[in-house]
């Protein structure tokens, strides 16, 4: 949550630190502000989106600043919350993102030695603290690790000062990454804020404060120590986040999937073989065919991939696997089994809750691949492997194009992880060859989505909307009232369907909608005894089904997608539930891309 850019150079600084804030804006826009050097610190902040503060701001002069946009946590939407915080005296401004578990020890601290307290927030006491050392004579690296000392919990934290020309930062469990251009650097919470600047990054890890004038950087530990930093290279596709011809992001982004799952699967098929490479894994097939199981994790839409994941390598590698919601891995103190093989799924590989689990498996001995999006970030650097999904950047906060790819990668895995056992060469190249044809089938489709208004139509007059699917349409059914929910706001149950009677089924009501995922996959016939246990209570049936399959007759609304394999289907089925989140969205009038109470990229816990 949250995010924040600088920038040190030789350019007009408040320009540049709105334009980061717009490319940042998906982590946070409850609030947002910058704050400029210019003989003194002059910073401007609002409540609200970062267009609208930025209409407003005035000219503020200055070639080095701080900037933040805000997902509230600690204190309420209010401009006194906005970030950045300025000590009293003017001579430090911090923004931050996080969460400071001490904070109200450290705010009545300050209180009883008369400092005035300026806003609700946990960040704020950064700024006084830090002050306070600065005039207990100490320099201003010293005055940050003092305070670094005293705070506990989770920081992404930059500090300018009135008087020193540089800038500090530092990363405790929330990210940070520098750019490095020509006589200028950026600081960006993610690094594709960073992208049109430069492609010459560095991503701090935990424990680490880096310090930066125009010129050059130096990274350390907490403790002064110099450490030795390694720059990254960022892919081109990390620049292109424009609208272009389109009205949102999440539309964009929808119309990208053809491209992105293209860009996913291409080099890693080797259809000779009837396999599939992810050279990222480290892994070789002999160590793939002795592992026990394999586990995965994630949050929210990752979740679900990861659910469809466990069924793909369960049936093409024919080995036990299971998923697990990673925010509550930790709290149920799971058994790690050292030989297995465990994946941490992650569009942004920022998510707290995911990276507190890949630490804890590897405390106790086992290996974490991740499955990531951003090149850099805190799970791929933490896993040391893993596998990029390629996405591009994913401006929308409601995802994607991002669980497209991640459910291709994990095709893919579960491809390779066959081979390596049971799964036959001639399966192999079928599964191929199948693969191969879906980036145009999901073009084709979305050219020709079927009449997703119908639907809109039905969802939009209702108090709930029921979600229906079985086998590996489960997930996918999951993945679609989670959309629904995100951004039309309208309250969702996804089930199995032979868990709908166990239920769900006493919510049923005359012209409730029932949103059913039916693809010809060996189990439709059992998700055909839901629809008319549904039909029977007057429910109205919202069916996404193959072409030209009969079963399309019993439906009040059918959504017809191509067909495909049973265990690629949900890389299509998905397809008109995102057009129909999306669509509700406009209908009610709610802002697409930027839904209420959410945020991009989950770095808290």
């Amino acid at each position: 949550m949250c995010g924040i850019f600088g920038y040190i150079g030789h350019r007009n600084a408040s320009s540049l630190l709105v334009r980061g804030l717009l490319r940042l804006e998906y982590r946070g826009y409850d609030s947002s502000g910058v704050v400029v050097k210019n003989g003194q610190l002059q910073s401007y902040k609002d409540i609200g989106k970062i267009s609208d503060m930025a209409s407003s701001l005035p000219n503020i002069k200055g070639s080095m600043g701080i900037a933040h946009t805000r997902w509230a946590t600690h204190g309420g939407v209010t401009k006194e919350n906005a970030h950045p915080h300025i000590s009293n005296d003017g001579k430090v401004a911090i923004v931050h993102n996080g969460i400071l578990q001490n904070s109200d020890a450290l705010r009545k601290r300050l209180k009883r030695a008369g400092v005035r307290l300026n806003s609700e927030t946990d960040s704020e006491v950064f700024c006084h603290y830090i002050a306070m050392a600065l005039d207990e004579g100490k320099e201003p690296l010293e005055a940050l690790q003092s305070v670094l000392s005293m705070v506990r919990g989770t920081w992404g934290v930059c500090v300018l000062f009135q008087e020193y020309d540089y800038v500090l930062c530092a990363r405790n469990g929330s990210p940070l990454i520098i750019g490095r251009g020509n006589n200028e650097m950026f600081i960006s919470s993610d690094p594709h804020a960073i992208r049109e600047h430069t492609d010459q990054l560095v991503a701090l890890e935990d424990g680490q404060i880096a310090k930066l004038d125009a010129h050059n950087f130096q990274v350390m530990q907490t403790d002064g120590q110099e450490v030795e930093s390694h720059l990254l290279q960022l892919d081109e596709e990390w620049g292109e986040s424009e609208l272009g011809e389109y009205p949102h992001f999440m539309l964009k982004e929808i119309h990208e999937q053809s491209q992105s799952l293209q860009h996913c699967i291409s080099g890693r098929l080797r259809h000779a073989e009837g396999t599939s490479v992810l050279g990222g894994l480290q892994v070789q097939p002999q160590d793939l065919a002795q592992l026990p199981h394999v586990r995965l994790i994630g949050c929210g839409t990752a979740l679900h991939a990861a659910q469809i994941g466990q069924i793909l390598i369960e049936q093409w590698a024919r080995i036990p696997a299971v998923s697990h919601v990673a925010s509550e891995f930790n709290a149920n103190d799971p058994v790690i089994n050292p030989n297995a093989l465990h994946l941490a799924i992650s569009q942004s590989g920022e998510t707290a809750d995911t990276l507190s689990a890949v630490k804890e498996i590897q405390r106790k001995g086992a290996d974490v691949y991740g499955v990531v999006n951003v090149v850099g970030s805190s799970i791929a650097r933490q896993c040391g492997k893993g596998v990029y999904i390629h996405s591009g950047p994913e401006q929308s906060v409601a995802s994607t194009k991002a669980f497209t790819n991640m459910v291709g990668a994990l095709a893919l895995f579960a491809l390779q992880l066959g081979r390596s056992r049971h799964l036959s060469k001639t399966k192999g190249k079928s599964i191929i060859r199948e693969m191969r044809t879906l980036p145009e089938k999901i073009r084709t489709y979305l050219e020709q989505p079927g009449p997703i208004e119908q639907a809109v139509e039905l969802v939009t007059k209702a108090k709930s909307v029921l979600f229906l699917g079985r086998g590996i349409s489960s997930p996918v059914a999951s993945e679609g009232a989670l959309k629904l929910m995100e951004i039309a706001y309208i309250p969702c149950l996804a089930y199995p369907a032979g868990e709908m009677k166990h239920g769900p089924i006493a919510l049923i009501e005359v012209n409730s909608p029932v949103v059913v995922i039916a693809p010809n996959d060996g189990v439709q016939d059992k998700t055909l005894n839901a629809i008319h246990e549904c039909k029977a209570r007057g429910a109205k049936i919202i069916l996404i089904h193959e072409e030209g399959d009969p079963i399309s007759e019993i439906a009040d609304v059918s959504i017809p997608i191509p067909s495909t394999i049973p265990m690629l289907t949900p890389l299509l089925s998905v397809l008109p539930t995102q057009l129909i989140a999306y669509h509700a969205a406009l209908a009610l009038d709610n802002d697409v891309d930027r839904p209420r109470n959410l945020a991009k990229s989950v770095t808290v816990e």
